[in-house]
């Protein structure tokens, strides 16, 4: 947790600045830079000794500064879960969390349950966005494959329906952002393709689709693929599956990085591979157990972490307990990935797919000044 602290009290200060080791601002690392905060927002980013900065006060960071993170993949947190309470007082208990972990911006993940809980999450969604980090909403289902469900409760998975499309047009009328996880293989030709005008952005995940389906998806316009490796079909020798067509497209690709949902050398892998440079977009899963208790309840079913991993009662993954700061630090530690690539994938990465880039994940002028500070370990040291 964040441990540096300045000798001001900055969030009263009306204009201010922050030296750093090193700035990222959302595309690269530069060394020994400024950046300058009026009124709560950015007003400059640049050299130390820029006019700009002379007479204010200055809080001198040990370490890398970045933008606060973006996570498009957040089940819950600190003892709640979306699923199970869908209502704005959720939200924001978990998003207060979060922010505090340096996330402070985030999809709320409601994942495969019946129509009118889904309609309970949309309402929830339009009272709290744009407060507490929360910028849009991530329905990962109900519309998968029974065959790739992972844990999501099978009574619940249905075809894509007239309830989701109304419900999925009313958040998109109200400018709110919408990521829909789905499976290509279980939806009526030109569904996607129905969906994307509306403005939604469609994700393939928990599919047990060919290479084939997965090209007809794409060619409709799905752009991304959730947790990449998890709940798909693997690729092989002569089918690549979800996996391979994934690794081998334009489209943006969802990572778990904690150390027990892909393997690290598998995760180099693919980081590496991609046609397209830096379409790779890191996500937490996180679910109630990160920054909370050890166990809690989903569809009547008790999850807990084991060593490290978050099982359900038949031992299967149910989610990851972490959070995008420490996914950050493995994936540049533990995994190798250079730093400011990891930075891209849980800043600008996810802000560009979203169609956010406008509104989180750099460090620029007139931009709100949500920021994070990582030491010389790429632990989280402080939060703005």
């Amino acid at each position: 947790m964040p441990s540096q602290a300045p000798d001001f009290d900055w969030r009263r200060t009306a204009a201010w600045c922050l030296h750093a080791q090193q700035v990222f601002d959302g595309h690269v690392l530069r060394p020994e830079q400024a950046v300058t905060v009026v009124h709560g927002r950015i007003a400059a980013v640049g050299a130390v000794d820029d006019p700009v900065n002379q007479g204010l006060p200055v809080w001198r960071g040990q370490g890398t500064l970045a933008p606060g993170l973006f996570d498009i993949q957040v089940n819950g947190g600190a003892g709640r879960m979306f699923n199970n309470t869908p209502d704005a007082d959720t939200l924001r208990h978990i998003g207060a969390a979060l922010a505090r972990a340096g996330t402070t911006a985030w999809l709320p993940t409601f994942i495969t349950d019946s129509a009118p809980r889904m309609a309970q999450a949309a309402r929830a969604i339009e009272a709290v966005h744009g407060s507490q980090g929360v910028v849009g909403v991530h329905f990962e289902g109900p519309h998968i494959s029974v065959q790739r469900r992972g844990a999501h409760l099978e009574q619940h998975i249905r075809p894509l329906d007239d309830a989701t499309l109304d419900l999925l047009a009313r958040l998109r009328a109200k400018q709110i952002p919408v990521l829909l996880t789905l499976a290509p293989e279980q939806q009526a030709r030109g569904s996607i393709a129905r969906l994307c005008a509306m403005g939604v952005t469609v994700s393939l995940g928990h599919t047990a689709a060919n290479a084939a389906q997965v090209h007809s998806a794409l060619a409709e316009g799905a752009s991304c693929f959730t947790h990449l490796f998890n709940g798909m079909a693997p690729m092989g020798a002569r089918e690549p599956g979800v996996v391979g067509a994934a690794l081998d497209s334009p489209a943006w690709c969802g990572v778990i990085a904690d150390g027990h949902h892909v393997a690290d050398a598998v995760l180099r892998v693919a980081i590496r591979s991609r046609p397209v440079a830096d379409r790779m977009v890191l996500v937490s899963d996180a679910m109630a157990t990160t920054h909370g208790p050890p166990q809690f309840d989903l569809y009547g079913e008790t999850i807990r972490v084991v060593q490290g991993r978050l099982v359900n009662q038949a031992g299967s993954l149910a989610g990851a307990h972490i959070d995008l700061a420490s996914s950050v630090q493995g994936l540049i530690t533990r995994v190798g990935i250079d730093p400011a690539q990891a930075l891209r994938m849980a800043t600008h990465n996810p802000a560009q797919l979203m169609g956010l880039a406008h509104a989180v994940g750099q460090l620029r002028p007139a931009m709100p000044a949500r920021m994070v500070l990582f030491d010389a370990d790429w632990g989280l040291a402080a939060q703005f």
